[in-house]
Formats: structure tokens, C-alpha cells, sequence
């Protein structure tokens, strides 16, 4: 078999599908209600909130998600902080160097250079590092953030791949 028999009916397109999470949220109670004890803590509404976690688990960028629900990308990302999603603007180095600003160990402009950030995925950093998720709120968001989450507990990996798997007596 040569390579033009391998390569015959590939196609190359330029158009890509647009591959989102299936997320199943299956609680009675609506994200609006549940997200109303945090409202106080979150820097949008409740309402922008429920409009961001949906466009942003049906697969769209944070930036995206933030400006269907009118929000501003950066208070998008710091919304979806708090509600427990990880959210980091910076590499994990670019994260230390964060810190040690923090910590006072450099200056800000040493740090802004050393962590090659801009001005806003730097303010976005130091939000992350300096605010931990809000307590109890992804427990609360496990649904909606984890496709399917009641299943999954059921059926392990190996349930999964059971046919792909081979026992002790398959090699004889």
C-alpha cells in the first residue's frame, strides 16, 4: 500500500465544526437561584452571571461568553474565577512572578516585564492570585460545569474501554 492509496479520500476543508462540552444540568432548581446566595460576592449581576456559565459551557471563549452576557471580558474571567472555573492569564512562571510582586520580592515593572503579561492579563493575575473561589459555590455549579457528573460516579474508565481491553487468557 503506498501513500497515495492512504491518503485517497482525505479532504481538506477550511471550514472547522464547532465542537462544544454537552453539558446536562440535572437539578430542578435554575442556575439563577442557585447562583442568588453568592450575588453579593460576584462583580455582575446574577442574571449576566447565568448568561455568562451558559454561553461559556456551551463551548464559547471567556472574551465571548463575557460579551454575550455584557460584561467585559476581564470581569467575565473574574466571575468565572470566583465561581470556581481555573482561569489563568499567565504561564505557571509567569504566575510566580505574580507572587513575588506580591510578596513585595519585585518591583512592578520588574514583574510585568519578567512575566512578559500585558497590562490586563497582568490585573487579571494578581485577581486570581489575591481571591480564592467563593466558598461552597462549585459544589453548588458541579452540575452545570461537569457534563453528565451523576453518571460519571457510576461507570468507571475501565467500564468504558472494557472491549478495547484484553485479559490474561488473550495472550495464550
Amino acid at each position: 500500500m503506498g501513500l497515495s492509496d492512504i491518503a485517497s479520500g482525505v479532504k481538506v476543508t477550511s471550514k472547522q465544526h464547532d465542537r462544544s462540552i454537552a453539558a446536562v444540568d440535572a437539578t430542578d432548581t435554575p442556575l439563577s437561584n442557585r447562583l442568588a446566595p453568592f450575588a453579593d460576592d460576584l462583580p455582575c449581576t446574577v442574571e449576566a452571571a447565568v448568561t455568562l456559565v451558559e454561553s461559556y459551557v456551551d463551548g464559547s471563549s471567556v472574551g465571548k461568553s463575557a460579551r454575550t452576557a455584557g460584561l467585559a471580558p476581564v470581569t467575565g474571567a473574574k466571575t468565572l474565577h470566583l465561581l470556581g472555573e481555573p482561569i489563568a492569564p499567565l504561564s505557571p512562571m509567569g504566575r510566580r512572578v505574580v507572587r513575588e510582586w506580591i510578596d513585595a520580592q519585585c518591583t512592578r515593572a520588574e514583574a510585568l516585564e519578567l512575566s512578559n503579561a500585558s497590562e490586563v492579563e497582568f490585573a487579571l493575575a494578581v485577581f486570581v492570585e489575591t481571591h480564592d473561589p467563593l466558598p461552597g459555590v462549585r459544589e453548588t455549579l458541579e452540575p452545570v460545569f461537569t457534563p453528565d457528573s451523576a453518571k460519571r460516579s457510576t461507570i468507571t474508565k475501565r467500564d468504558v474501554l472494557a472491549e478495547t481491553m484484553s485479559n490474561a487468557d488473550d495472550l495464550r
